[in-house]
């Protein structure tokens, strides 16, 4: 069964641009708190936007890449990076890590659940579907860390990030099993993601550390 008929083009298309731009938006505050050039900015937003979404359709063999297949996407995010940083400099913001959250959870749970939703529908068993979910949501949030010289807040935050992406991903498998329309399925996937994190960033949840 093809995504498109499904939910309709457009609607995967506005997932995955709101998306983007939520990860594109947190790659810029996290370049601009490490004060890099406009270059550093724009190839921090980039990979942020990006990089699980790529990694996803390489994983389940999708081409063209989503950036690759509308590149006004590529151009807008390149213009929204150099916008952005430009209009935060100059309001001389202080950027803190508690900046960085909100565009980061929203992100996290547009991308879980488009990739969940495209990994389902190529036919993949419901585990691999979940994983590759938590794979799109949490990847770019790496790579724009690796680039800004920072160990992965996915390993070292102690709160739960992959494990409320998991838990969405789990969602939308759970509501397609009870019968509903992939529009629910995807909306579940997204308000569970994007909840969880935002609840664990406020009640503070922690999860176990393995240092003695």
């Amino acid at each position: 069964m093809n995504s498109i008929s499904v939910i309709g083009e457009h609607t995967l298309m506005l997932l995955e641009l709101l998306a983007t731009a939520a990860f594109a938006l947190s790659g810029v505050i996290a370049a601009l708190r490490k004060r890099l050039d406009i270059v550093g900015v724009c190839v921090c937003g980039f990979l942020a936007a990006f990089g699980g979404g790529t990694l996803r359709d390489l994983l389940i063999d999708r081409r063209p890449f989503f950036w690759v297949e509308h590149q006004f996407v590529l151009l807008g995010i390149l213009a929204l990076c150099v916008l952005s940083a430009s209009l935060l400099k100059q309001r001389h913001l202080a950027w803190t890590h508690q900046s960085l959250q909100l565009p980061d959870a929203i992100g996290l749970g547009l991308f879980c659940a488009t990739g969940v939703h495209l990994s389902w529908m190529t036919g993949q068993p419901p585990l691999v579907a979940m994983l590759m979910g938590t794979i799109t949501g949490a990847f770019g949030g790496v790579l724009r860390d690796l680039v800004c010289n920072e160990i992965p807040a996915l390993f070292r935050d102690h709160r739960p990030y992959a494990l409320c992406a998991f838990a969405g991903a789990g969602g939308y498998v759970l509501v397609t099993w009870l019968g509903a329309d992939a529009r629910v399925a995807i909306t579940t996937c997204a308000a569970l993601t994007t909840g969880l994190r935002c609840l664990a960033l406020w009640r503070n949840w922690r999860l176990p550390s393995q240092t003695p």
